[in-house]
């Protein structure tokens, strides 16, 4: 048995064929002019928290690059932001955590979010140069350490993945030192929404004591019709 599911790739366009936990809060968007559909798509509550970090880490980041907003202000800002985010994470990933038995990544990621907004504060509040100079560091290594998390605890490659891409990013910033707030929340804002918008793998639903004898069969049923969907991408 391997780690990862090499019958699920890494990215492909998200499956109408949801679990239980998946469609609970489930988010459809359909904009149409008559008869032509000019956008449709579905967001289960865990792209919403991505969607919603990834307009919170852009706003931080685009502040902090092009507007002249004193410091503490900014940091003000950012951690009720921060902070709004992480309780409405909690808030909205609590049951499917719950039935993935994942409660310890949503945990992580809580304490990545603080632990960054406790040095980011200390750095601009206590005056400390060294955090100063390295927040996009900073922030771009503990959003890699969620993604790798995430990545192991879900045997997700494409989160695996997204945590390497914010690793290669951090030497990367000192190319271009003018820019780095900008380019840091282009690579945590922009995988944050590229996330939101397709299908990532993982391994298999777990049959949690949460759910009933009939929400287990639903689930059973709605992995075969995906196992399907997949053997005939496969196969096209």
């Amino acid at each position: 048995m391997t780690f990862f599911d090499p019958n699920q790739p890494i990215l492909r366009l998200k499956q109408e064929a949801l679990d239980v936990q998946d469609l609970s809060g489930l988010l459809r968007i359909h904009w149409r002019i008559g008869d032509t559909t000019l956008f449709q798509t579905l967001y289960t509550r865990v792209d919403q928290v991505f969607l919603l970090w990834g307009v919170i880490t852009a706003a931080i980041f685009a502040v902090a690059q092009f507007y002249p907003i004193s410091w503490t202000d900014q940091a003000i800002a950012g951690s009720l932001l921060t902070l709004f985010g992480t309780a409405v994470m909690i808030w909205l990933t609590w049951y499917w955590v719950s039935v993935e038995r994942l409660c310890w990544v949503v945990y992580c990621w809580s304490g990545l979010m603080l632990l960054g907004v406790a040095l980011t504060d200390y750095g601009i509040f206590g005056q400390c140069g060294w955090i100063l100079l390295n927040l996009c560091p900073i922030w771009l290594g503990l959003s890699a350490l969620g993604y790798v998390a995430s990545g192991i605890g879900m045997r997700s490659r494409t989160f695996l993945i997204t945590g390497l891409f914010h690793v290669i990013a951090l030497p990367l910033l000192s190319i271009t030192p003018s820019l780095q707030f900008f380019n840091t929340g282009v690579v945590m804002a922009g995988s944050l929404f590229l996330l939101s918008g397709i299908q990532w793998d993982m391994r298999a639903p777990t049959e949690a004591n949460l759910l009933t004898a009939e929400q287990k069969a639903f689930n059973r049923e709605q992995r075969q019709l995906r196992q399907m969907g997949n053997t005939v991408c496969r196969n096209a």
